[in-house]
């Protein structure tokens, strides 16, 4: 199981890869997660847009509670925390998150791979999903409408896509 937060799923519908994501994993979110795409989805701009094409696919997805003692910090928010709690309830695998800072942090509260949305597309290319070049291709495309060409974000992820 992929719990994944808000900015991850924004991330993967900008990329127009949400809907592969949900086809091959069983991805959970949280109750603040799905308020937090809600309130997105809610404003008009393109991360309006990615947030109400993941409202509209909803329930494919495995909504939790995600309650509990939330560790929050000055690095993690509301959401993080609440899919740290859903992690160690539901021992998933995974903690997706697209937050660069709250990072280092989220690993060391969770048994779980804490990792960033562009590692998503390097498992539907291991998968055979995906082509190499059309997820190198997605992940520009999430680089751009995020605002991360050139940030600490981009350098790193884009590291995954050296990688064999």
């Amino acid at each position: 199981m992929l719990v994944v937060d808000t900015s991850a799923l924004i991330s993967l519908a900008a990329g127009s890869v949400f809907e592969l994501v949900i086809d091959e994993f069983d991805v959970a979110i949280t109750e603040t997660i799905l308020t937090e795409l809600e309130e997105t989805a809610s404003y008009d701009d393109r991360h309006a847009r990615a947030a109400t094409a993941i409202l509209e696919k909803v329930e494919r997805l495995n909504v939790v509670s995600g309650s509990g003692e939330s560790p929050l910090t000055s690095t993690i928010d509301a959401g993080e925390a609440s899919c740290v709690v859903a992690v160690q309830e539901y021992d998933a695998s995974f903690l997706i998150t697209d937050d660069f800072r709250a990072l280092p942090e989220l690993q060391q509260l969770v048994d779980a791979e804490v990792a960033l949305s562009p590692i998503v597309l390097r498992a539907l290319v291991k998968r055979g999903v995906l082509e190499e070049e059309a997820a190198l291709r997605k992940f520009e495309t999430i680089a751009n409408k995020r605002d991360w060409l050139g940030a600490p974000i981009y350098r790193y992820a884009r590291t995954l896509f050296s990688e064999k």
